[in-house]
């Protein structure tokens, strides 16, 4: 149970998957054109699918995979349990969440290389189904974490006086090293 949760909090504070390891950053400029219920919808869609994708490959590899000795092949059946999970995902938390407007964040799921990195990453260590559920499930909410920071960093920016060559790209670059560096300091808090 604490392999569990040292993982969880690794993968969600320590480790980030947005700011440690640049997975995911490609839909980072596009999240922040996005209202505020629509960036807390995008967080909860790409924590979900990541979890789901992770354990669904996991069987996949497990049972059908595994037996036929046929591992080279995870890549080509990994890419397609994404992209087939994500239309039913979006359904499923449209009706899970109404108040969320869920609609439209296809092609940001299916751009977002944080799900298959935390996919290959996680099943490559072979750690086992306890720490892919951990891993997945801590890389979503520090995503998600990650998308709600720089949402209130460039809500602020919006009101203050900047200069012009900072406004825009480069403040959000700026914050976003800013942050990574903070997330450093939770590099002690795990000693294993």
């Amino acid at each position: 149970m604490t392999d569990f949760i040292y993982t969880l909090l690794s993968a969600a504070l320590i480790n980030n998957f947005v700011l440690q390891q640049p997975l995911g950053v490609d839909s980072l400029p596009q999240a922040n054109a996005l209202a505020r219920h629509r960036l807390h919808a995008l967080g909860i869609a790409t924590c979900w699918l990541m979890l789901a994708s992770s354990v669904i490959s996991y069987l996949i590899l497990e049972y059908v995979l595994s037996p036929l000795n046929l591992t080279y092949l995870r890549l080509f059946v990994y890419l397609p349990v994404i992209v087939l999970l994500i239309a039913p995902s979006l359904t499923g938390l449209s009706t899970l969440f109404p108040r969320l407007d869920f609609s439209g964040l296809w092609p940001l799921l299916l751009g977002n290389a944080g799900i298959a990195g935390v996919l290959l990453i996680g099943l490559a260590t072979e750690r086992g189904f306890g720490h892919l559920i951990a891993l997945s499930l801590g890389a979503g909410l520090g995503f998600w974490l990650v998308l709600s920071l720089l949402d209130d960093l460039m809500q602020r920016v919006r009101s203050e006086d900047i200069p012009q060559a900072f406004r825009g790209m480069p403040i959000q670059l700026i914050g976003t090293g800013l942050m990574g560096l903070a997330f450093l300091g939770f590099n002690g808090l795990i000693k294993a």
